[in-house]
C-alpha cells in the first residue's frame, strides 16, 4: 500500500475524528497516526497484535521494541499507540506554560499531540491506564522536546493517569530478540486443526523433557516422525513458548543448538501422561 503524507488541516482532523482514528479499544482500536500516514522511510513498521488481535502501528524501531515488552507482560491487558490528547486541553496547556504548541510545518494548523502509548493495566480486582512516551536517550537534551514533554506530562497528570519516558536504556535488548523471534509464530495455532494442534503440542511437550539432547535434534526428529515439514517443530516451540505453556528463561538469548536442559525451565498446564 503507497504511503502518503498530507498536510494538516482542520479538514483532515475532522476526517480522521470521522474515520475512528484514536476511538475504541482492544480489537476495535484506531491509531490516530498510522503507517500509511508517512512516506516510507524504514523507520516505520507495524505488527499483529497478541492481546488486541489488530494490527499495532509504530514510528520507530524503539516504539516496536517497547511493544514487544508490553505484548510479554502479562499485566498489561490493552495496548493503544499513537493514542490522541485533547487538542483544546494541549493548547490551554502550552499556553498557561508560555510555550509553543505543536503546529503543522507546513500550514502552521496546531496538530493533535499523541501519545506513544496508552496501556490498561489489570490490577488487583480492578484496572489502570499508564501512558508512556518512547524516545531515544540523546533526544531528552533537546529543549524544544521537553516543552512538548512538559504539555503531555501535564495532560496526563490532569486525567489522573501516570505518565513516564522510556529510553533505550529502560528496554532489555535480549528480550526484545527473543520476543522478536517468536513473536510471529503466536498465531500458529490459527493456521491448523485443533485437533491436530492439540495432538501436536502436547507430544513436542513430551518430547522435550528429554535431557542432554539439543533443542534442533528435538525438532528435527518430531519433524520426521510426524512426517511434518522441516521447521514445523520449531515453529511449534516459538508458539509454546509464545502461549507460556512451555517456559524459558527469556533473558537469556535462545539458541537452538544448546541442550534441551539449558534452555527449558518447565512445562506449563496439564501435560498428557502416557505420550510415546
Amino acid at each position: 500500500m503507497a504511503k502518503r503524507r498530507t498536510d494538516l488541516t482542520e479538514k483532515r482532523i475532522q476526517q480522521l475524528e470521522k474515520e475512528g482514528r484514536g476511538q475504541g479499544e482492544g480489537t476495535k482500536y484506531k491509531p490516530w497516526i498510522t503507517i500509511q500516514d508517512f512516506p516510507s522511510n524504514g523507520l516505520v513498521t507495524r505488527a499483529a497484535g497478541w492481546k488486541t488481535h489488530r494490527i499495532h502501528h509504530f514510528l520507530s524501531k524503539l516504539e516496536r521494541d517497547y511493544f514487544y515488552t508490553c505484548e510479554w507482560d502479562n499485566a498489561i491487558i490493552d495496548i493503544r499507540e499513537q493514542y490522541p490528547l485533547h487538542r483544546i486541553d494541549t493548547m490551554n496547556i502550552a499556553e498557561e506554560k508560555n510555550v509553543k504548541h505543536p503546529t503543522d510545518p507546513t500550514t502552521g494548523v496546531p496538530i493533535v499531540m499523541t501519545t506513544d502509548f496508552l496501556l490498561t493495566v489489570k490490577t488487583a480486582g480492578s484496572t489502570k491506564l499508564l501512558a508512556r512516551t518512547i524516545k531515544p536517550s540523546a533526544q531528552l537534551e533537546n529543549d524544544r522536546i521537553i516543552e512538548k514533554f512538559e504539555i503531555e506530562r501535564e495532560y496526563w497528570s490532569n486525567h489522573g493517569v501516570d505518565w513516564g519516558i522510556v529510553t533505550e536504556k529502560e528496554i532489555p535488548s535480549i528480550l526484545v530478540n527473543n520476543i522478536e523471534w517468536l513473536h510471529s509464530s503466536f498465531f500458529l495455532h490459527e493456521q491448523i486443526s485443533n485437533s491436530a494442534y492439540q495432538s501436536l503440542s502436547q507430544h513436542l511437550k513430551y518430547s522435550l523433557l528429554t535431557k542432554g539432547v539439543s533443542l534442533i535434534e528435538i525438532f528435527s526428529e518430531f519433524d520426521m516422525r510426524y512426517g511434518l515439514e522441516d521447521g514445523m517443530g520449531l515453529e511449534l516451540f516459538k508458539h509454546l513458548v509464545a502461549v507460556k505453556e512451555v517456559i524459558v528463561d527469556m533473558n537469556k538469548p535462545i539458541h537452538t543448538h544448546l541442550f534441551v536442559d539449558d534452555i527449558i525451565i518447565g512445562i506449563g498446564k496439564e501435560l498428557v501422561k502416557g505420550v510415546v
